[in-house]
């Protein structure tokens, strides 16, 4: 009895059980202690401690549970993984589409053998002290297969305007009409078409570049997903992406392939 109280009555082992409200003064220890003695459950066995007041074992388990509950919330946990399939086609298209309306306006401006209403767009107008594209500061308008009108949106600039056609590559020479420029386009000559079918190929191939650009674009934005997609998924997207550029590439060629028709009138 006197080795169990002294067990029990330890300095820290009371502030323990003081602090937990598991007993209230020293004579409830005393009579759980009588109580063992007599044949009660021994003291450090679950029903002991149930004596006190407290189940650490209880405590222990719960504890345990609760941390195994925690692990099972994290390994049910599922990470959604974004398709970026349909991002990765709508940019690149988007791309190749700009990069054909680029070339489709360079050759608009191309000489040919029939007059367009783009093919001054690229001279340079000195007017005001300022200088500008044509197409800024005059409306230029097709009369015949052969003669374009150029009327300028200041009256007082017309000569200025006429001094840069003069002055271009064109070979045309504009006659003052009535508050506005006639200009006749004169046949090309075989060095002008020889010529204006090198620029033709010039354009032909920055726009299948910038085509090639975005195909590049798109791979590498793929290569660095390839981590989280299927393989299937991957090479699926991959061949989609080949046969965009291809597309692309051919209405580039079928483009310039017209154009330059257009020029030799064949």
């Amino acid at each position: 009895m006197s080795f169990l109280l002294r067990r029990v009555t330890q300095t820290r082992t009371l502030a323990f059980l003081l602090a937990r409200r598991h007993v209230r003064t020293l004579s409830h220890v005393t009579n759980v202690l009588s109580e063992l003695a007599s044949g009660a459950p021994p003291a450090g066995s679950k029903e002991g401690f149930a004596r006190l007041g407290f189940d650490p074992f209880l405590a222990r388990r719960g504890f345990a549970k609760g941390r195994k509950s925690k692990d099972e919330d994290s390994s049910d946990t599922v990470q959604v993984i974004p398709d970026i399939g349909p991002t990765v086609k709508s940019n690149t298209i988007s791309l190749m589409e700009a990069a054909i309306s680029a070339l489709s306006r360079e050759l608009s401006k191309i000489r040919t053998g029939r007059a367009s209403v783009g093919m001054l767009d690229h001279i340079i107008v000195e007017a005001h002290g300022a200088k500008l594209p044509l197409n800024r500061v005059a409306v230029v308008s097709v009369i015949d297969a052969h003669t374009l009108s150029v009327t300028p949106y200041d009256p007082n600039s017309l000569k200025e305007i006429e001094n840069a056609i003069v002055s271009s590559p064109f070979g045309i020479n504009p006659t003052l009409g009535d508050q506005r420029l006639i200009a006749p386009i004169p046949p090309l000559t075989k060095e002008n078409i020889q010529a204006m079918c090198k620029v033709v190929t010039k354009c032909a191939e920055d726009g299948k570049q910038s085509i090639r650009r975005a195909r590049q674009k798109a791979l590498e934005t793929i290569k660095k997903s390839s981590s989280n997609i299927p393989k299937d998924d991957l090479k699926r997207l991959e061949k989609e992406i080949e046969e965009t550029t291809k597309r692309f590439i051919r209405s580039a060629d079928d483009m310039c392939k017209a154009k330059e028709k257009e020029i030799t009138g064949s």
